[in-house]
């Protein structure tokens, strides 16, 4: 594939600070800007800091997730998951101490405290997540000591999550302050043991629309157990258990990957990437995951588990490419690891990805996006509404695969959608995820709607 260049002046949406975080495929090497706070001013797609946290923490199905702060806050991000779970639907409720503005000037340590004690009276739970957010960070109350008073009142986990808002602009923080409170929850505490196992831990999985058990059930039929996954259908018993894995698969690399080195680094765990959304994705994260186990019975069940499956949905796939070759699709996703999924898939529709981002890439994740493109694709980091409609038109897109704040603004431009975010109850992973993941894309890139609406052209014009 051909190197990248920065956009041309005049190419962005408007702000010149943004530039940098722009690039099109071209003839001159050029890095894109990325993982930093978003640029003040921006209306940045990316989610807040607690948002982060609360998006890996939430599918954790038997804890209180408790939020001190404002009661927005808990609104916003209540059931923020589309995750599925086989026993306690706990998580489901959003708890908030409802600072009020009394509390920002008297502090709200002892409202804090106060509803802890009252969630664990009432619900009795083996642990309690509590988050921080922008206001506990202006007023500076010490959530870490309530905490540690409330796990010595309730002899329970009760975990600060340190999500302040303030701290950054930039949603892997709150990744990172989730990854800690994870940390904290397994790690055994003084005397405990945690026996070994030829389990394998699933790190990077929320079991949206039921994901998990579709891995869970590949695995199980090739001869693997699954310890538990981090953290879609996860307890706090069965996450207590995750040191005793031989193995961590990672699948959202941008919340998990912190979390898979200090497992290997305090437990001697080692870890692979994975990737499940796609069947050639699937089938080759499969392979990897027999071969570390150097069995030749699961490799031999691994290859008939693949050879089935991808016989049962390659006319599934082949009638929706005859209907798809040549359409143009549009990526903006939060990971990276997802958009290389989506890329992917498209491609192996016969679709041209000619506009693609992500809210959290690294540069060596953006370095793989940009190998899998064709020259003129625009890659776009932390994108705001501006930038993706302009390029939206420019590219002439057919379809885009987003997540919830980019539905409206492509369906308002006469495009196509694809829902990938992290709310969905629609399962996209595995062999049969990929079947009807290519059936959506083409029921709402082929839907007739389109040819009723008025063509609307780069620069804002209209085909009356």
């Amino acid at each position: 594939m051909e190197e990248t260049s920065v956009l041309d002046s005049g190419s962005c949406a408007g702000i010149d600070e943004r530039q940098r975080s722009i690039i099109t495929s071209g003839r001159n090497k050029s890095s894109i800007h990325c993982s930093d706070d978003s640029l003040a001013g921006s209306v940045s797609q990316r989610a807040c800091v607690f948002c982060g946290a609360r998006v890996v923490l939430n599918p954790v199905t038997d804890v209180i997730h408790l939020v001190h702060g404002p009661i927005g806050c808990a609104t916003y991000t209540m059931d923020i998951r589309g995750s599925l779970s086989s026993g306690s639907e706990l998580y489901r409720n959003s708890f908030s101490t409802d600072l009020k503005e009394t509390d920002v000037v008297f502090g709200g340590e002892k409202k804090l405290a106060a509803c802890i004690d009252e969630v664990v009276t009432k619900y009795h739970p083996p642990a309690v997540f509590v988050y921080s957010t922008c206001v506990v960070g202006m007023i500076g109350d010490d959530i870490i000591a309530v905490c540690k008073a409330a796990t010595e009142r309730h002899q329970i986990d009760v975990i600060p999550v340190e999500s302040t808002g303030f701290m950054s602009g930039n949603k892997v923080i709150g990744y990172r302050a989730a990854a800690e409170a994870l940390m904290k929850l397994i790690t055994p505490k003084g005397g405990e043991t945690v026996p070994m196992t030829r389990k394998l831990n699933f790190l990077g999985e929320y079991n949206l629309g039921g994901e998990k058990w579709v891995v869970e059930r590949y695995l199980r039929e090739i001869g693997i157990e699954m310890n538990v996954a981090f953290t879609g259908d996860s307890t706090v018993a069965a996450l207590k258990q995750a040191p005793g894995a031989c193995l961590n698969i990672v699948q959202c690399t941008g919340s998990m990957h912190w979390v898979a080195t200090n497992l290997e680094r305090t437990f001697g765990t080692p870890y692979i990437d994975v990737n499940f959304f796609g069947a050639e994705n699937t089938a080759e994260s499969l392979r990897k995951i027999a071969e570390f186990y150097e069995d030749e019975e699961i490799m031999r069940r691994t290859e008939a588990l693949i050879e089935r499956e991808m016989k049962n949905i390659q006319p599934t796939l082949q009638k929706y490419r005859e209907k798809l070759t040549g359409k143009r699709a549009a990526i903006y996703v939060g990971g990276a690891f997802k958009a290389v999924a989506i890329i992917r898939q498209l491609q192996e529709l016969g679709m041209e990805v000619v506009f693609t981002g992500t809210q959290t890439g690294k540069p060596e994740e953006y370095d793989r996006i940009r190998g899998m493109v064709n020259e003129g694709t625009v890659i776009i980091d932390d994108a705001n509404p501006a930038e993706l409609e302009k390029f939206l038109l420019e590219k002439q897109v057919d379809m885009m695969a987003g997540g919830v704040k980019e539905r409206m603004l492509a369906f308002k431009l006469g495009i196509g959608f694809v829902d990938h975010n992290h709310d969905r109850k629609d399962c996209l992973a595995g062999f049969e995820g990929s079947a009807r993941f290519a059936r959506e894309v083409y029921v709402t890139t082929c839907s007739p709607v389109w040819k009723h609406l008025k063509q609307t052209l780069p620069g804002g014009m209209t085909d009356e």
